[in-house]
This record gives structure tokens, sequence and C-alpha cells, in this order.
């Protein structure tokens, strides 16, 4: 077996601080900065319940929050006023028809408070592969007229799907789409996904923070029933 990249995250002695050059980073979430962006890295990552995430003018934090949020399904509440845009039947929703699309159109996502992306062409490159692997998915709304106008990718991790971003260009075409992934997750045995930080839109839904030693063990028990979700 290959020499593992990441230590364990749940024995791993988080710093609370690090220092990079001549700036100090509050570091109780990360396990490493600066670790490659590469196919093989990634994929680790993910098994470990561990994820990447670019931030401009550090070298290239890899976090295991502290807090972790996930999504149990058995938890989600679906708002009336969505449910009434569900039932209207203005999307027809893929699986992996146009993933390379998807990502980049979250690429250039607009989020309020943040300055750009962490999606970076690097991450486009690798998660695209990724794609090609069978470990990164995406699903696709489309409109009446056959334009893509919404949708949402992340990572298999072993029988838990890993959310990552989503888009929209139509009102509710995200929101749609992640209830759609989740049929299709029910469907494949899967009971609960890891949204990675909470939103208002995610709480709304009812997803929940846990505690990162609690997230690793359900992670493992979920690994360990083997479920082939796409």
């Amino acid at each position: 077996m290959p020499f593992p990249t990441f230590p364990d995250p749940k024995t791993f002695d988080y710093p609370d601080w690090v220092e990079i050059g001549e700036y100090l980073f509050r570091s109780h979430d990360v396990i490493s900065f600066g670790t490659p962006l590469t196919v093989n890295t990634v994929r680790e990552a993910y098994i470990k319940g561990i994820f990447p995430w670019y931030t401009d003018g550090i070298p290239l934090p890899w976090h295991c929050p502290e807090e972790r949020a996930i999504l149990d399904f058995a938890d989600l509440r679906t708002p009336r006023s969505l449910e009434k845009e569900r039932r209207k039947g203005d999307f027809t929703f893929t699986i992996d028809k146009a993933f390379a699309t998807v990502m980049h159109e979250c690429s250039l996502a607009y989020r309020p408070g943040q300055r750009g992306t962490w999606i970076t062409p690097e991450f486009e490159q690798v998660f695209t592969q990724l794609h090609k692997d069978g470990m990164a998915h995406s699903i696709e709304a489309w409109d009446a007229g056959g334009n893509l106008v919404g949708g949402l990718y992340g990572i298999d991790a072993g029988g838990v799907f890993c959310g990552e971003s989503m888009f929209y260009k139509a009102p509710n075409a995200s929101k749609l789409s992640l209830l759609y992934l989740i049929d299709h997750l029910q469907s494949r045995g899967s009971t609960w996904l890891d949204t990675q930080v909470m939103t208002p839109h995610l709480e709304a839904l009812g997803a929940k923070e846990i505690d990162r030693g609690e997230f690793l063990d359900k992670l493992k028990a979920t690994q360990n029933l083997d479920l082939t979700l796409f």
C-alpha cells in the first residue's frame, strides 16, 4: 500500500495556530497546509473525512473541522413553498450528464461575503478527473428549453456523499437539485450526506453540526456498509 499522505484526523494533534512566513493562521480545523492537490491526495482525503478549501494567500489548507455540518435525511424539512415548486415539474434532472460544466458554473456563482472562489482551474481539473474515475458526481437541472439552469456536485467518499457546491440560473433550481439528489441517495440506502459547512439554506432544510469525532465515526460506520451510491 502507498504511504499515506494525511494522518488520522481523529488522533491528529491539531495546533491552534500555525506560522506561515510572517503570519499566524488559526489552524484548529486544518490537518495540512500546502499538500499538493492531486487525484490521489483528494481521494485519500475524502475517504478520511478531510477536504481541501483554497484560501487566497495561504498554502492550500486541508480541513477536518471541529464542527461538521451534515444532513440526516430523517431530519429533512422541505418548506411548503419549495415543495410547491417541486410539484410544478418545471425542471428535468439528470446525474453526471454535464459534470465539468456544473463545476465551472459553481466556480462562477456569486457568494455573499466571499471574495472570489475556492474552485480554481486546478480544482476543476482534478475533480473532473475524479469524475471520470467514478468518484465525483453531479446533478443537473434543465429547463423546458434544454438549458442547464442549476445543479450541484460532490464526492462519493466510500458510500457517503460529500456536497461541494451548487449553482442556479433559475429560481429554486439548485435547491430542487439537492432534493433530487437526496431522493436518489435514499434509493441507494444512504441516510445522510456531508455538507461540510453550515449555510442558512441547509439549516432550514434540517442540517445540523456535529463534532469532529462523531462525524468521523459516522463516516467510518457508513463506509463499512459498502453502499453503491451511483
